[in-house]
């Protein structure tokens, strides 16, 4: 069966760039959605993580999603995040994904609640029938505590409309399993350091927050993983990018790093909402190091050297 929508390449969950007083700069997020499309991704999700859903209502993630599919004008899909500790404001985002008239809703596990596999897919299941979008399941076991086990897959996984997973466990065991046993699931990459692996058992997708601000890099690590099979290249490109990864998902300040590295673009990010803070001044530094010695790298191995 043909998926209604087809993974590939690089997708970007799109930070929310906030003013000095907390509320949504939407002006900086057009300059983002702009800067994003012309370099070439491939899709972009709103309402993730990355753009600090958590600390948000539902209205203003909605507004989010409303203000980032008109601004992309159909060039590129837009995916809308329904993740919510709430089943109501879930299926309320899941709804106005549809109203609105995005590409796709991106469906997690509802935080802290802590359901089994079934409930948690009645739960997925109830979501889908409000938005009848395709949806990209997002399993991240490290940070809702339940992963989306195969009593879940295999209830879940009978939707048409379910065409694809967001895979953020770190397990690489999980990924034999998708590519194995639930081929017609589209596996994306959600976890960063990984990317190689994930392309490597034929995952043709990367959902990268470091694409807010290099998204060039991550999209030709794509294309010469994925559309030109060349992984000798793609090794040395994950080299170089790998240090990244570390300061990303190791250093404890994810988003304050994606945040800081739009900034370092030239683009306006604002501040965190509260409860976190932005990095200190050695943080920032080390960021910017990162970020050139990885950029020159790339730019080394694209012109052959």
């Amino acid at each position: 069966m043909t998926p209604r929508m087809v993974l590939e390449g690089i997708y970007t969950p799109v930070i929310t760039p906030f003013a000095a007083d907390g509320e949504i700069d939407f002006e900086a997020l057009a300059e983002l959605v702009e800067r994003l499309v012309e370099a070439g991704v491939h899709g972009l999700i709103s309402g993730g993580s990355t753009g600090e859903n958590y600390a948000e209502t539902i209205e203003e993630r909605l507004a989010l999603a409303r203000f980032i599919t008109e601004r992309a004008k159909g060039r590129v899909p837009v995916i809308v995040g329904t993740g919510a500790m709430r089943t109501p404001d879930s299926i309320a985002l899941a709804q106005g994904a549809r109203t609105m008239g995005a590409d796709a809703i991106l469906l997690g596990t509802p935080p802290y609640s802590v359901p089994t596999e079934r409930e948690n897919a009645l739960n997925a299941l109830a979501i889908d029938r409000a938005a009848d979008l395709p949806i990209i399941l997002y399993n991240y076991p490290g940070r809702m505590s339940v992963e989306m086990g195969r009593a879940f897959l295999d209830r879940v996984g009978r939707s048409r409309n379910v065409i694809g997973i967001k895979e953020s466990s770190g397990d690489i065991n999980r990924l034999h399993l998708l590519a194995r046993d639930y081929p017609h699931i589209q596996t994306s990459c959600g976890m960063d350091d990984q990317a190689l692996e994930f392309f490597a058992w034929g995952a043709r997708s990367w959902i990268c927050a470091g694409s807010n601000f290099l998204p060039e890099e991550h999209i030709y690590l794509y294309e010469t993983c994925v559309l030109q099979g060349d992984f000798a290249t793609g090794r040395r490109i994950m080299s170089a990018m790998l240090p990244l990864m570390r300061v990303l998902e190791q250093g404890g300040k994810f988003i304050q790093c994606v945040k800081h590295g739009v900034e370092i673009t030239g683009l306006r990010a604002g501040p965190m909402r509260p409860p976190l803070k932005g990095l200190n001044k050695d943080e920032k530094r080390e960021l910017a190091q990162v970020i050139r010695t990885l950029k020159t790298a790339v730019a080394a191995i694209k012109e052959g050297n």
